[in-house]
């Protein structure tokens, strides 16, 4: 399910600051649906043009700091969002800080990519807005003066994906970017049961997701996602899947 999909000749190829990407046609595909209830053409039109570059961004600063390492990567953008595909070995020769470092790198440019929007609103004379779900989520909100409709429209889908999706992509669910810095960090302090300890941390944090997602943001999307990525990795459990670097 996480896995790159096999080339189509309808994918969308092209270089970008040295990296080859790749743009599978369900990526579009799910863009649509996920954009669907914004309503008027042109306001889908944004967010699957805002939801491109920000999984571009995310996916550019793994591609980053994996160059920063010495390795070779590139990228893909399918239905699950965005991989960041190493093309040497050298990848399982790095220290559990430089994996933990490429694996932050993705969120932390989403993050940058969030503050340059707020910078570029003040300096718009525009104004940005911040509530807290549960107290200590972040959910910015922003409005311009100039730009109209579809321009602040943009600007709250920049924000609403590169800080609220950011910030859950770093919880400890396997295998999005958290996931993978928690077994990273519980393989270095426990290598006999750490793997599977952050795994059953995947499953638990991943099913509470699941149920936040349906009763608190009536998103059926989300629940069925992380209902999804919880069960998986059960399953690696089940399977008694080993560590993986």
């Amino acid at each position: 399910m996480f896995q790159a999909l096999p080339s189509t000749r309808f994918d969308l190829n092209f270089r970008i600051f040295g990296f080859d990407v790749r743009v599978h046609p369900l990526f579009w595909v799910i863009g649509l649906l996920l954009g669907y209830s914004a309503g008027s053409l042109e306001r889908i039109a944004v967010w699957i043009i805002v939801l491109f570059v920000s999984i571009l961004i995310h996916e550019l600063g793994h591609t980053f700091m994996m160059r920063r390492f010495g390795v070779d990567s590139s990228i893909v953008l399918y239905h699950m969002g965005g991989l960041a595909i190493p093309r040497s070995a050298r990848r399982s020769q790095l220290t559990w800080v430089e994996n933990i470092l490429i694996s932050l790198a993705g969120p932390f440019a989403g993050f940058l990519f969030a503050g340059v929007t707020v910078g570029i609103v003040y300096a718009a004379g525009g104004l940005v807005f911040v509530s807290w779900l549960f107290g200590f989520i972040p959910i910015p909100t922003a409005f311009m003066p100039v730009g109209g409709s579809l321009g602040n429209s943009a600007v709250g889908i920049i924000l609403w994906i590169n800080t609220f999706w950011g910030l859950i992509n770093l919880l400890p669910v396997f295998p999005l970017d958290g996931g993978r810095v928690s077994q990273q960090l519980f393989v270095r302090f426990d290598p006999w049961n750490g793997f599977r300890n952050a795994l059953w941390l995947s499953v638990l944090t991943g099913a509470i997701l699941a149920i936040v997602g349906y009763v608190v943001f009536d998103s059926l999307y989300m629940a069925f996602l992380f209902g999804i990525l919880a069960a998986q990795s059960y399953q690696m459990i089940q399977g008694g899947v080993g560590p993986r670097f």
